[in-house]
């Protein structure tokens, strides 16, 4: 990693990611050909996603050159994590991709630089960069139809990251939802249904403010819901007392509303 200062600069800090070193090497080189042009400083690299969004921490670059395709975390996953920064940089996809795939980026108003790229092209793409508006989200959402590897969350200006694979269930609240992972637990701005949706063999809908992770079910108890859950008509628990949900590794039971609780039942028979 290279490091800098931390001192102000009138000029865009410019941060490469990529995971070939070939790559990245390339690209210093066009930076430096095109400084002149586009003054600018490079304060940092990074050999993958993981690596980057530590970087956005320490370095807090303007403007992010970053590959879409990589080990790990892709370009466009850590794009989406990267928007929840309160000034998030902007993003500069260099990818390999065809015309066709390359239609999205332009909808969207989402630069990059195809490879293998030139000067002038970068030049071109940092000046855009450095006067454009931070993209929303969203944008990346829909840009990137893979499902994620890893949730996120903003703390104390750092990126912390929650593996998908080890969460255990979500639960919404009033305006976040907390994604419950062994012994931790998370707030993220996300929608139930559209992690739902997102993840349809990963979690399974047991109420109307929870998902769990369909690998850890274990079985069901009877027995009353937590005050003020799975009792609210339709949404209601199975029953009288109500079944309860047993994952593997966590001890709160959780309720399971009569209308989820026949594909809740399909799946524990499967």
């Amino acid at each position: 990693m290279v490091n800098a200062n931390r001192e102000q600069h009138s000029a865009p800090r410019v941060l490469i990611v990529d995971d070939e070193p070939l790559a990245r090497e390339r690209l210093k080189e066009l930076l430096g050909d095109c400084r002149a042009e586009v003054p600018h400083d490079l304060v940092g690299e990074a050999g993958n996603g993981l690596e980057a969004l530590d970087a956005l921490a320490q370095l807090a670059p303007d403007i992010v050159l970053v590959d879409i395709h990589m080990p790990g975390m892709s370009g466009l996953e850590f794009a989406r994590h990267a928007q929840l920064l309160q000034r998030p940089p902007a993003i500069v996809f260099v990818t390999a991709h065809d015309a066709f795939a390359l239609q999205a980026f332009e909808v969207n108003a989402v630069d990059y630089l195809l490879k293998p790229v030139r000067a002038a092209r970068l030049a071109a793409a940092l000046a855009k960069a450095g006067n454009a508006v931070r993209q929303a989200r969203a944008v990346f959402n829909q840009l990137d139809a893979q499902p994620r590897r890893f949730f996120s969350a903003s703390e104390r200006g750092r990126i912390q990251l929650v593996p998908v694979c080890e969460v255990m269930f979500l639960r919404s609240g009033q305006k976040y939802i907390t994604v419950h992972s062994g012994d931790r637990e998370f707030l993220i701005e996300d929608s139930l249904s559209g992690i739902e949706e997102e993840f349809p063999g990963v979690f399974i809908r047991i109420h109307r403010n929870c998902l769990v992770a369909r690998r850890l079910i274990r079985g069901v108890e009877k027995g009353a819901p937590p005050v003020g859950q799975g009792t609210d008509g339709a949404e209601g628990t199975e029953g009288g007392d109500g079944w309860m949900l047993v994952l593997e590794g966590c001890e709160e039971r959780l309720p399971v509303s009569r209308r989820q609780w026949p594909a809740v039942k399909t799946l524990l028979k499967s």
